[in-house]
This record gives C-alpha cells, sequence and structure tokens, in this order.
C-alpha cells in the first residue's frame, strides 16, 4: 500500500474531507506594496519596543503567567470591565478555537453569518459540528426575519463579525439584538476591527449571560506578529475558556508588548485617527473613478469595480504592478476586492495603479 494512503487511514473522517483556511499571502517581494490582510499601516507604540528590549533577559527562562493577570487588569482598567470576566489568548483566532472547544460540540450546531471570515467553518469542520450559514442582506446586513431567526434553533454557538468582514460594514445593534434574544446558546461577537469604528457591543457582553465579546491587538495596535487576542463575557462563559484554553497560550514577551501599548493611548488613538482619514479619502477617490465601494467601518474597504473592469482584472493588474489585494472567487463577494488601508503614500501609489487599469 502507498505510504501516503496508509497515513490518510489515520486522519479523523472529518479532517480528511475538509479543506483548511486559507491566509492571506505573505510574500517576500522588493517593492511590494501589502494591502492584503489588514495590518496596521504603522508600527507599534514605540514604548512596545522598550519594553521588549528590556524583556530580553534570564527571565526568558521562565514561563510566562498562565492567566496574564497583569494584562487583564489593564484591560479591565481601559474598558471598564472586571479582570476575572477577562481571558487572554494567542491571538483572536485562538479565542475562537477556545469557543469551539468549550460550548461546540461533534455533531452540535455551529452559525455564522455569510460571507463572513472563513476561519468559521474550518473550525466547525475540525470540531465535526454541523454548519449553519446565516445569508445576510444583498447589502451584507443582517436582516432578522423569521426565516433566518427560524434558523438559530438547537445552535449551539454562534459567531458574528461586527463590523463584518470582508464587507466593511456595521450591523446594525437592533437586528444583532434580535439575533442574540433568539440565540439560546451562545454569541461570540468578534469585535476583530471594532477600533476603527463608531460604536462597539461590549455592552451585550455586560447584558447578556451568553454573549462573548472577543477582541485582537492584532489591527489597531499594530501587534499582529505577536499573536494577542482577549474575551469579556460572563464570568460562566470565561471559567469555561479557561478550563480548555492552553496552560501558557500567551508567551511573556506578547502579554510585555500588550501592556506597553495599552499604556500608549494618544499614539493608538493618533494611529487610528490617521487610517480613519486615509480609509475616508480613499473610498472618495475610488467613489470618483466609478466603483461601488461600501461605508467601511474598519481598517479595509470592499469595494467592486466599473464595468468592464472586473474585481479579478483589477486584482491580477495590481499584482503585476506590485500592489497586493485580496480577491476570492466564492459565491456574493467575487465581484469584489478588499483593500487594506494603507500609508497614504501606498494608497496614492495603489490609486494610480487602479487609474492605469482603468485606462
Amino acid at each position: 500500500m502507498p505510504y501516503e494512503s496508509t497515513c490518510m487511514s489515520y486522519l479523523r473522517r472529518n479532517i480528511d474531507q475538509m479543506h483548511g483556511y486559507v491566509p492571506g499571502e505573505q510574500p517576500k517581494v522588493p517593492g511590494l506594496i501589502k494591502l492584503n490582510t489588514n495590518e496596521n499601516p504603522y508600527p507599534p507604540s514605540p514604548r512596545v519596543a522598550e519594553t521588549l528590549r528590556g524583556a530580553l533577559n534570564p527571565r526568558l527562562r521562565l514561563y510566562p503567567d498562565p492567566s496574564a493577570a497583569a494584562l487583564r487588569e489593564k484591560l479591565a482598567t481601559r474598558y471598564d470591565l472586571p479582570a476575572n470576566q477577562i481571558v487572554a489568548g494567542n491571538g483572536c483566532d485562538d479565542i475562537l478555537n477556545l469557543c469551539v472547544r468549550a460550548f461546540c460540540g461533534e455533531g452540535d450546531k455551529l452559525a455564522y453569518f455569510s460571507p463572513s471570515y472563513s476561519l468559521y467553518p474550518v473550525l466547525a469542520d475540525i470540531q465535526g459540528s454541523v454548519r449553519v450559514e446565516l445569508p445576510l442582506a444583498d447589502d451584507f446586513q443582517i436582516e432578522a426575519h423569521p426565516a433566518l431567526l427560524s434558523k438559530l434553533a438547537g445552535v449551539k454557538l454562534l459567531f458574528i463579525t461586527q463590523p463584518n468582514a470582508p464587507s466593511g460594514v456595521w450591523l446594525p445593534r437592533v437586528e444583532l439584538q434580535r439575533v442574540i434574544e433568539e440565540t439560546t446558546g451562545v454569541v461570540v461577537i468578534d469585535e476583530a476591527y471594532v477600533d476603527f469604528a463608531a460604536d462597539n457591543c461590549l455592552d451585550f457582553a455586560r447584558e447578556y449571560p451568553n454573549v462573548l465579546v472577543a477582541r485582537t491587538f492584532s489591527k489597531s495596535f499594530a501587534l499582529a506578529g505577536l499573536r494577542i487576542g482577549w474575551a469579556t463575557g460572563s464570568v460562566e462563559l470565561i471559567g469555561a475558556l479557561n478550563k480548555v484554553k492552553d496552560s501558557y497560550n500567551v508567551n511573556r514577551l506578547s502579554q510585555l508588548a500588550a501592556e506597553a501599548a495599552l499604556d500608549d493611548r494618544e499614539y493608538f488613538d493618533d494611529a487610528i485617527r490617521k487610517v480613519k482619514a486615509t480609509r475616508e479619502r480613499t473610498s472618495h477617490h475610488l467613489h470618483a473613478l466609478g466603483f461601488f465601494v461600501h461605508q467601511s467601518q474598519t481598517n479595509f474597504i470592499f469595494a467592486k469595480p466599473p464595468a468592464p473592469l472586473t474585481a479579478r482584472q483589477w486584482f491580477e493588474q495590481l499584482r503585476a504592478r506590485k500592489i497586493l489585494v485580496r480577491w476570492w472567487d466564492a459565491d456574493r463577494i467575487r465581484d469584489f476586492a478588499r483593500v487594506s488601508i494603507g500609508t497614504d503614500e501606498e494608497m496614492n501609489a495603489f490609486l494610480e495603479a487602479t487609474r492605469e487599469t482603468l485606462r
């Protein structure tokens, strides 16, 4: 028997049959303008580098604090939350994975809106859970009509990205609230991009015992390379996540970096302001060129080029000019490309290359 077929027999059936998550490209190409993975165009606070330099000492031989207590205390102060209702993770994706481990077993229903973050169905497949797709409206908004709400029956875990990805739109709170109140399982509001929005849903985690809000330091704090995420919710839900997390799931340097980033509020606010301003300017210019652009509450924009240019052609022609954006050959979103917000200089180059594709 060939070696490959022997190896396949060792796999769980659902792992054998599933497709893994495909992250955005991380090519090492000189001169590339990288606008495809929603990274912050600005470096983290200088306090982060200073803290990390000071942390390169013999204490690295010791395990980190397994509960990330100092980081949780800073988060509690920043967001007016009880520290015992916060859990830290190895990026927000770790938090999502912990939620699947804790709340959704094999054969249980795991729901998510579609189109949305493509990791959700992968997590369902890994667990052997039953996927329940909840279609968003044509404008990628939630419409909590009876047909959609009926799909929530028996759902053990529901993921909601707020603001939504890849569209970048803000989901109406009143519709979101109707969905939460109809869900008897756990609802995870994934606020990876919320610092670029005009509102947030932390109050839902305070109000509803079945709601968790998850966040990341990757986007707004520019710490994607250090993988730090966190979540807040009821004592019961956070206790469950603590039961199933790895013993030391956030390393010592990441904890210290996150603490330092939280300490520099002025730097954070300035970086957010610049990204928002560039986002609005870029959207305005694309509109003027005939593109349809969803009103974004994130650090990216979701745009449809004017005919006869297709999104795929736009993506490929930008790539030929060493500008990388994100395009999916998938139902409902193949007419659009997602463009991360870079520096003003990067976005000027992106806009000029876009004008060239139209010519």
